[in-house]
């Protein structure tokens, strides 16, 4: 780090990239691309505006949370504003929520990047957290009650992991025949080269998942009975597990009634064990409907630190996958055939599931993690706020301007502003 490019300038911009990304009260994570607000993006934005203003930082977070359906599902799209440059829209959705939105939700990151903005200033924090965290414990609950398979979390669509086209889920969506999808015409090729996007085959997929969800009203009862991909997986496993973790030390913090978050934390503790691929020396992603592993080592696997949970031999798969890789940590194994450096979640390195890794690690006494942020710092300091990076070469890919890689720059990497002051 003591050779970094100007982290002075690069605090500057990455303010500016937040504050260019505000719609009033909400992020979107970059114009053209996506001009709504997502859900994980949301949170990370959230730590990022309360470097320079906690005020916005909360705001965002309540915003967010201002969207949550009535059984308790915090959306993973809020279309506060309808906007013709993004496909699929609220009309293909058929969000059943206070504001128009997707039917599914997203990695449940919220309550701990609410922890780490209520401890940069405890008192001021205390108004706001007391007012979010029933609507926290409201969501974290949805997921205990629809979306457990032996107590391990589990996802109805790609993009509720976050890691859309990732190969973890290539199997189980190859038994899936399209069937009765209407003609559409894709946004996102517009906005980015399509060799960093999904590919069409996938998002036939994609679109037949959510109209199976707005067929039947997003009624989750059904959805358990006849959707086909059903994925036990550790991006939503692990960042649940840690959030009850931060959401119990809230409560426990404010005086607020925490009584179901130690069973809660307990069960999933126990259902970790079940994502444990033995042969893969790794956590792996498992079909609930086959069993199958989808034997794919992912940068997912590596969030076992930040849960808290045995990391049993994962250090040495992550000294392995990360061996050729030169800039963060690669979303697939590079060893894999179905490595793609540049094609969105199939290789390209992520500043925020670095950091999320690196909070782990730095957790656990582990020297990995300093080495992890000071190579995304140097990354970002080279090549700029993008979406996300190959990780061999370190070239930016997907979008620019990118409201998360600007708030992880902010609370995480640079020398100057967030580095350090909320690590534990």
């Amino acid at each position: 780090m003591k050779d970094i490019l100007d982290a002075s300038a690069l605090d500057v911009e990455a303010r500016r990239i937040l504050e260019m990304n505000d719609r009033g009260g909400y992020s979107v994570p970059t114009a053209g691309l996506y001009p709504y607000q997502w859900n994980w993006d949301s949170a990370f934005a959230a730590l990022g505006y309360a470097m320079f203003d906690l005020a916005r930082g909360w705001k965002e977070l309540e915003v967010l949370m201002a969207g949550q359906w009535d059984d308790g599902m915090v959306p993973h799209i809020q279309f506060h504003k309808v906007d013709p440059s993004y496909f699929p829209g609220p009309d293909i959705w058929g969000g059943v929520g206070p504001v128009p939105s997707s039917g599914i939700s997203q990695p449940p990151i919220a309550a701990t990047m609410a922890r780490l903005i209520y401890e940069l200033d405890p008192e001021a924090g205390a108004t706001p957290m007391r007012a979010l965290y029933p609507s926290f414990v409201a969501w974290h609950r949805w997921f205990m009650d629809w979306r457990l398979d032996s107590g391990a979390v589990c996802l109805t669509h790609p993009w509720e992991a976050g890691r859309d086209n990732a190969p973890d889920w290539d199997g189980s969506l190859a038994r899936i025949d399209p069937v009765g999808i209407d003609p559409y015409e894709r946004r996102d090729t517009g906005h980015v080269d399509p060799s960093m996007r999904p590919r069409k085959s996938d998002y036939d997929r994609y679109l037949w998942l959510v109209k199976q969800g707005h067929d039947c009203g997003w009624d989750q009862a059904r959805l358990l009975e006849i959707n086909p991909f059903r994925m036990a997986d550790p991006t939503m496993h692990f960042t649940l597990l840690r959030a009850h973790r931060d959401l119990a030390w809230l409560g426990r913090e404010l005086g607020l009634d925490t009584a179901s978050l130690p069973d809660w934390i307990a069960q999933l503790e126990a259902g970790a064990e079940t994502l444990w691929n033995a042969a893969l020396g790794a956590y792996d992603v498992r079909d609930t409907a086959s069993g199958a592993w989808a034997q794919a080592v992912s940068n997912a696997a590596f969030l076992c630190w930040y849960a808290c949970v045995d990391p049993k031999d994962s250090l040495a798969t992550y000294a392995r996958v990360q061996a050729p890789v030169r800039f963060g940590v690669a979303s697939h194994d590079p060893e894999s055939p179905a490595f793609e450096p540049k094609r969105y979640w199939r290789g390209p390195s992520w500043a925020m599931m670095n950091m999320l890794i690196a909070m782990g690690f730095d957790e656990a006494g582990l020297p990995e993690g300093a080495a992890l942020r000071d190579s995304t710092a140097r990354l970002i300091a080279e090549n700029g706020f993008a979406e996300y990076f190959d990780p061999l070469t370190g070239a930016p890919a997907g979008g620019r301007d990118f409201t998360w890689t600007a708030a992880v720059w902010l609370a995480w990497c640079s020398p100057n502003v967030g580095r350090g002051r909320w690590a534990r």
